[in-house]
């Protein structure tokens, strides 16, 4: 009996256990390795699914379980700081007409309902653990992971995020750089009339805006210029989120009187980063942000690393050889798309930054938004 090929899957983020999921149904051998010992099962406030990363959660056969734990919309606002409704906008259904064009949901309950697809494929998952040696041969790779032991397979995943430390191992030096802008965001309770994104572009933040992600819930953020992030105390959190929200009207002072707890605030930068050359080296493969990442100014990082497991397992179960053209031809695909994708997010953030009115920027994110209409 011919034994299934093995796959080590290193990183239990959204692209990992999307790989994780579709390659246990494929037949093969997985083993998913996390380094968080919780699997990052709380981490996050809220995250923007549009279409185009529903059109994978459906393959992965979750659809059911995001739509009724979410919040589906399909238009955006855009307002004045002061919470005047300025335009109204209908957004594209990316994941096509059978889908909403976008779903708002708590991003710790998708990681959940992701861990238990990923349980229910049969996977053997080790958190805790990481991938430290990687020994390469013509066939396979032997790890050595940190607590010791060993195993060998015939292809990695690296899906271990923007600092990815597979991506270092294997000599791809490419690295993240922040944009100059930064966000704050926290979960908050959803008030009534809260039924679709609205986003403020000016007041004392380059943007402010909201998702609802539940029946109950939304989660609210401002975007400013990136500070030392050693120069913010953690405690401080929620004062300072505050001292943005409290300038904004419309739905803003109900959201601003939740903004209490600093623990329950993110503060993060905007990075952008796109590694240029080959995804891979040998039989080891990026997936996710390990390969690129992009501001979330049209909240496409999720869906871009679950589009790329979709269309690396697509590849792979199509082929009889996995070898280095592959490989080359799984990014020579997926660059075409992300790349588009990268930097029309960078420069939407640019635009606000720089502070100069860029006339093209509308039809910029139209002309990206179509583009992701079309199967990846």
């Amino acid at each position: 009996m011919t034994q299934p090929r093995t796959v080590l899957v290193v990183g239990g983020g959204a692209a990992g256990n999307a790989a994780t999921i579709l390659l246990r149904r494929a037949g093969y051998a997985v083993d998913l390795v996390e380094a968080k010992d919780d699997w990052n099962a709380t981490a996050g406030s809220g995250i923007t699914l549009q279409g185009n990363a529903l059109r994978v959660l459906r393959e992965l056969g979750v659809w059911e379980e995001v739509e009724a734990s979410g919040f589906g919309f399909g238009s955006v606002g855009i307002t004045a700081p002061d919470g005047t409704v300025l335009h109204v906008q209908d957004d594209l259904r990316t994941g096509g007409d059978d889908l909403p064009a976008t779903v708002g949901m708590q991003r710790p309950r998708l990681q959940r309902i992701l861990i238990e697809a990923v349980r229910a494929s049969g996977a053997s998952v080790r958190l805790g653990t990481t991938a430290e040696i990687l020994d390469q041969d013509a066939d396979g790779v032997c790890v050595r992971f940190g607590d010791g032991t060993e195993g060998r397979y015939d292809l990695v995943v690296a899906a271990d995020g923007l600092g990815s430390a597979t991506r270092a191992a294997i000599g791809i030096t490419d690295k993240p750089e922040p944009t100059g802008m930064a966000i704050w965001r926290v979960a908050a309770p959803r008030p009534a009339g809260v039924t679709r994104t609205d986003l403020a572009y000016g007041g004392p933040a380059y943007i402010a805006g909201y998702c609802p992600t539940s029946e109950t819930t939304l989660y609210a953020y401002v975007v400013e210029a990136n500070r030392d992030r050693a120069a913010i105390p953690p405690a401080s959190y929620a004062d300072e989120m505050r001292r943005l929200t409290r300038h904004y009207g419309g739905f803003w002072p109900e959201i601003t009187e939740h903004i209490t707890d600093p623990a329950k605030v993110n503060y993060t930068w905007f990075d952008r980063m796109l590694v240029e050359g080959s995804w891979h080296r040998g039989r080891v493969v990026l997936v996710g942000d390990a390969a690129h990442c992009c501001p979330p100014t049209l909240a496409q990082g999720a869906a871009l690393s679950l589009e790329d497991a979709a269309v690396l397992v697509e590849m792979l179960t199509g082929a009889d050889v996995w070898d280095d053209a592959l490989f080359q031809a799984y990014h020579d695909r997926r660059i075409a798309r992300v790349r588009p994708v990268v930097e029309a997010s960078v420069r939407i953030g640019q635009w606000q930054l720089d502070g100069v009115r860029d006339a093209d920027v509308p039809g910029l994110m139209g002309r990206t938004m179509t583009m992701l209409r079309e199967l990846p």
